[in-house]
């Protein structure tokens, strides 16, 4: 799939998920537009170093997406957005009786208002274009749950459901919507956690992966980030043109339980 030409945002995409779909779809040739909330140097070195490797244009715009009218201004300042891949996300985990009020109303304004928002300013540009891509990031919480984790399955949920309704809004339009929803991703968060589970529990690394981190993933390996790229990629392809308001599981077998 050659997706040259055409202008990706990527939201919270300076580092795990984002960024391994960010590097993906600039590899097909799209060019890319970074986010996360901070603005620093490295932010902007990282959208360089993306463009010379791949020979796309690349750049970085800070946006606080817990903040609506910031989230809008992501895709307004970006210009054109012909795939939009919803991807920032904050966790907090608790029981809900002692859940903070503000880390709720943080998990859901970042992991779901802000798709909202992003996907009501991309929408028109993907109109005045002929052709677009909404593909949410969602999570295997999206479709089932674990306990202690009320606000992200809420938002994971609200997220597959929003989904849905993009599809059927854009339904009569060469613009499809579909949710990826994956398992546990290898990214450098999920590493630098390893070390301190194999102490915890007295493990090895690969016992601790696949007895421990990976318990609910059947297929007992992490999904990669390259994976998901891989699977953004065909959601923009014309094999996928038919392929709208659905779920697409990178999850090992998790939501086959």
């Amino acid at each position: 799939m050659q997706l040259k030409g055409k202008t990706a945002i990527i939201t919270g995409s300076n580092s795990g998920i984002g960024l391994g779909v960010a590097r993906e779809l600039a590899r097909a040739g799209a060019d890319v537009v970074l986010n996360s909330f901070t603005d620093r140097d490295e932010d902007h070195a990282l959208a360089q170093e993306i463009a010379d490797a791949h020979g796309v244009k690349a750049r970085y715009i800070a946006a606080d997406l817990s903040d609506s009218d910031a989230a809008r201004a992501l895709v307004e300042t970006a210009g054109r957005c012909d795939i939009l891949i919803n991807n920032a996300g904050v966790q907090h985990v608790a029981p809900i009786e002692r859940f903070p009020t503000a880390k709720w109303d943080a998990i859901i304004a970042i992991n779901l208002s802000s798709a909202f928002h992003t996907t009501a300013v991309a929408l028109p540009m993907m109109r005045e274009a002929g052709w677009g891509r909404v593909i949410n990031i969602a999570s295997a919480h999206g479709l089932t749950a674990s306990p202690f984790k009320s606000a992200y399955v809420a938002a994971k949920h609200g997220i597959v459901g929003l989904t849905k309704v993009t599809a059927l809004e854009t339904a009569r339009e060469p613009i499809t919507a579909n949710a990826i929803c994956p398992g546990y991703v290898l990214t450098p968060l999920v590493e630098s956690q390893i070390p301190d589970q194999m102490k915890t529990h007295g493990m090895d690394r690969d016992t601790v992966i696949r007895e421990v981190m990976l318990e609910r993933q059947p297929s007992k390996e992490f999904a990669t980030t390259e994976q998901l790229g891989g699977t953004a990629i065909f959601l923009c392809s014309d094999a996928a043109a038919q392929i709208t308001g659905t779920t697409i599981s990178v999850d090992g077998g998790w939501t086959a339980l």
